[in-house]
């Protein structure tokens, strides 16, 4: 339980330490939460606050925290997979993906999730269904963005910031983010 309570603690402060620092910077600040980055970071930040809170008043988790965690945790899983494995071989900018605040938003808080998760949380495997529950913020999310990225009126489009619609090609970007974050959900599942 300690260990849960320390990296979630940490997690969270983190977090919130970032989207001050965000929101500072960024102009307009609600421009920040375009982002599946800050989203799942903050989507995480919130079940840790819960697993802390659960810990502390009940010394347990009871199952419906442990799936926000789950979701949470999967939800990270996919942004840091996404940095390491898209975002900088494409943009080669791997001192501007890995620094500052994204040093924390894309790969430390997320291998804290996973830790937490994986070693000092997840006793037991959840139920086969818990998998489309954790899936779910990226198609989510997806659907949201290819509809301001593609189809809102050009005065009201976002910046196709992620690249996934380079040449047209947002159907299959979508696709392999959704396969790709249900196969990430799968796997803390499984584990």
């Amino acid at each position: 339980m300690i260990p849960s309570l320390i990296m979630n603690l940490l997690n969270a402060a983190l977090v919130i330490g970032c989207i001050v620092w965000g929101v500072k910077k960024t102009d307009p600040w609600t421009r920040l939460f375009r982002f599946f980055t800050v989203l799942s970071n903050v989507l995480c930040a919130i079940a840790s606050i819960v697993v802390v809170i659960c810990w502390l008043c009940c010394g347990t988790l009871p199952f419906w925290a442990l799936l926000l965690k789950y979701t949470g945790t999967a939800a990270v899983t996919v942004t840091m997979l996404t940095v390491l494995l898209f975002l900088g071989p494409t943009s080669h900018d791997w001192k501007g993906l890995l620094s500052r605040a994204d040093l924390f938003m894309h790969l430390i808080c997320p291998l804290l999730a996973i830790v937490s998760l994986l070693v000092f949380e997840k006793t037991a495997r959840m139920p086969a269904w818990t998998i489309a529950v954790g899936a779910a913020p990226v198609p989510v999310y997806g659907a949201l963005y290819m509809k301001k990225v593609v189809y809102s009126p050009e005065e009201k489009r976002w910046e196709d910031f992620y690249g996934f619609n380079r040449g047209g090609k947002w159907y299959l970007s979508f696709g392999l983010m959704v396969l790709g974050g249900a196969l990430i959900a799968l796997a803390l599942w499984a584990i």
